[in-house]
């Protein structure tokens, strides 16, 4: 039964939110909720300066709330305020009979709590423009009343989001991105099936035994291998053949319906395969592997780089340098990357810059430290004191010590297929640039005390 909103003398979509935490957040998402049509009551705007502050946050919720939109995240959660709210929109739940009265919006991951736990959120993680359509969509589902046809966005949520905003210069800027784009790859990917009975079980752990990637699908496997080769490393499995070709492009947009893998899958599949030879790669350069929450990363390694060494980069124009490795704080630490295959709006792969930090080891790096919370710590206040200009220095420093001279990194699919990828990130340009202030120079090596900043003290566990 959906809650017939109309029915209540109420009109607030009212948003509970920690402060500051979620404020960015609320001052992107309150002014379209009223371009839609809704009235939206958060504090970071509508509470004045000395008024009686809770009084008001709780007349709202409980007299003028028609929905109440928690943004959802540990931190949040944690917050007293956040979980009074929570108890007084539970009540209503009953009160008002709407059991989707409380709607969350996951802006992080967040472990359950008691009075939400069971409730469906809609999911921000991804995009907040993407979650914000599947918000509009839950509002419309559930007929909450748009208060304010004539969609007014109150110009106080603009002037708010400058104040104290960086200032912008009407000067166009070259960005340096942090994509690496596919410049060529095999026309075709093969899935090969068994000639006769085989165990599944069997074929899944040869394809993760394979040196090139391959994926199970159905009682064979995608790879871009030719047939020599595949039974060649099968031999032990069973014998295969070709069971069908798909022509790349077309399986990354339709996936396949001979297979019944549909676009989406298809797309999870190939950033698989992507994602198992570049990490072949990065081990067979002999860098330093790092398994964190949600990816793996690969570091410069002792093995190819000195700790305090400057890696030059850049073929254009004068040579540069960086620091991939040094001492910081009594700790080694060590720079990298994780890499995300992606194919929109074009082929490409995304690198996340990395930081590992190891305790001394006489003139090097021991093992990396094994208290997570120990290296969260290290990169906050090490790090933070690295300009982006370090930080783009490090990531081609990176990239020559994996290509050398060559312009492209190429990764092994088969015996005689590969991808190539650009070695140097693509270049965007931005209309307009920011008067931050820069003290590093365009030429400027970067000494020890640029590379760390000044990094505030922090309490050992």
């Amino acid at each position: 039964m959906t809650f017939d909103s109309s029915a209540q003398n109420r009109t607030v979509v009212f948003v509970s939110k920690a402060t500051p935490g979620d404020d960015e957040f609320v001052l992107w998402l309150a002014p379209k909720l009223e371009a839609a049509g809704y009235h939206v009551f958060a504090d970071i705007l509508t509470l004045e300066a000395g008024g009686r502050w809770r009084k008001a946050i709780t007349d709202a919720l409980q007299q003028r709330a028609v929905k109440m939109l928690l943004c959802c995240s540990d931190e949040t959660l944690a917050c007293e305020g956040v979980q009074e709210e929570i108890g007084i929109a539970s009540d209503l739940v009953k009160e008002l009979g709407d059991p989707t009265f409380i709607i969350p919006l996951r802006l992080n991951p967040y472990r359950k709590i008691f009075g939400i736990g069971e409730l469906q959120y809609v999911d921000f993680v991804r995009g907040w423009s993407a979650g914000l359509a599947k918000l509009l969509d839950a509002l419309k589902r559930q007929k909450v009343v748009q208060a304010n046809p004539q969609s007014t966005i109150k110009p106080d949520w603009e002037l708010l989001r400058r104040r104290g905003a960086i200032p912008l210069k009407r000067e166009p800027e070259r960005l340096t991105s942090n994509w690496l784009r596919m410049a060529q790859a095999p026309d075709l990917i093969r899935h090969f099936e068994p000639t006769g009975a085989v165990d599944r079980d069997a074929v899944a752990r040869a394809c993760k035994a394979l040196p090139y990637p391959a994926e199970p699908v159905g009682n064979g496997f995608l790879s871009f291998g030719v047939l020599d080769e595949i039974n060649a490393e099968f031999v032990g499995v069973g014998r295969f053949r070709v069971g069908d070709e798909v022509p790349l492009l077309d399986f990354i947009e339709t996936g396949s319906k001979s297979l019944n893998v549909k676009s989406q899958d298809a797309s999870n599949l190939l950033q698989s395969m992507l994602r198992q030879a570049w990490n072949r790669m990065c081990r067979d350069c002999g860098l330093l592997e790092y398994e964190y929450s949600n990816s793996v990363g690969f570091h410069a390694s002792k093995d190819q780089v000195k700790v305090g060494q400057k890696v030059p980069w850049g073929r254009q124009g004068d040579r540069r340098s960086s620091m991939l490795r040094n001492v910081a704080r009594g700790h080694v630490w060590q720079y990298g990357v994780s890499a995300t295959p992606a194919f929109w709006p074009f082929p490409h792969f995304k690198l996340k810059s990395r930081v590992l930090f190891a305790s001394p080891l006489g003139d090097d790096a021991d093992r990396p430290i094994e208290d997570t919370k120990k290296q969260h710590r290290l990169r906050r206040s090490v790090c933070k004191g690295w300009r982006n200009k370090q930080w783009h220095g490090r990531l081609l420093a990176f990239l020559e010590l994996l290509c050398g001279d060559s312009a492209y990194i190429d990764l092994a699919l088969g015996a005689s297929n590969i991808v190539r990828i650009e070695a140097a990130p693509i270049l965007f340009t931005s209309p307009v640039s920011t008067v931050l202030p820069d003290q590093l120079g365009e030429d400027d090596e970067e000494d020890d005390d640029s590379t760390l900043g000044r990094p505030e003290p922090e309490d050992e566990p």
